[in-house]
């Protein structure tokens, strides 16, 4: 089983997407966990701040080394795990389904960093690395940085729901039928479902023919022809 480990201000914003549907039957089923710690419950300072101006001036606000290495330092591994620690920022490397498989199949437990306002301190990206490195106490997981796109967003909090999704459906039984992933069928961008006509404002849109035709190696063909290049 994998356990993803969420560091957000925001628990609830990722809470309500991840405790439905498919990923919450995985969570009652113990087939995936996921763990939620907020920076302000670990902070060291009576105010619970968790940011500070940035040096060299600049708008907004930057996430604080403290209260995320007080966090990390909090999240208990076992000797024998195999973690990575995740810190999202537009500039990491791209998150892939590849990866995706890479996690499901190596890592038993994620640590997902997510910042906000203008990011993160970078002393924490070095900080947690050197740990990694010398094997000392505030980090047992090898660090990484990753983005899932080129743009940027308000938080870590969608990219956090992004790799927990895309990692959990590579785990066998988290989709029910093994033949689920799409990523393992002739996927087309074209797909149809009933009914077999349906008019709108006078005109008739049809299923393709060759969908219902019953010919299955004509239909894989059409199929391979329609997917994307990619």
């Amino acid at each position: 089983m994998i356990t993803f480990h969420i560091i957000t201000l925001f628990p609830e914003a990722t809470r309500s997407y991840l405790d439905e549907s498919i990923l919450g039957r995985a969570q009652r089923e113990k087939k995936i966990a996921i763990k939620y710690y907020n920076p302000r419950d670990f902070t060291l300072n009576k105010f619970r701040n968790v940011d500070g101006r940035p040096y060299g001036g600049g708008p907004g606000m930057v996430l604080a080394i403290e209260p995320i290495l007080s966090t990390v330092k909090k999240i208990k591994l076992k000797k024998t795990s195999k973690a990575k620690t995740i810190i999202f920022t537009p500039g990491g490397k791209q998150f892939d389904n590849k990866i995706a498989k890479n996690y499901s199949q190596k890592i038993t437990d994620l640590i997902l960093i997510c910042g906000r306002y203008e990011g993160i301190d970078a002393r924490v990206k070095k900080i947690l690395k050197l740990a990694f490195a010398t094997g000392s106490g505030e980090a047992r997981a090898e660090v990484e940085e990753i983005s899932i796109g080129p743009f940027v967003l308000s938080g870590g909090e969608v990219p956090a729901m992004v790799v927990v999704d895309a990692v959990a459906r590579q785990i066998p039984g988290v989709l029910g039928n093994e033949a689920s992933p799409e990523e393992n069928r002739v996927s087309s961008h074209e797909m149809y479902t009933r009914p077999e006509t349906f008019e709108h404002n006078g005109k008739k849109y049809k299923v393709p023919k060759i969908l219902i035709s019953g010919h299955h190696a004509e239909i894989e063909k059409w199929k391979l022809k329609k997917s994307p290049k990619k």
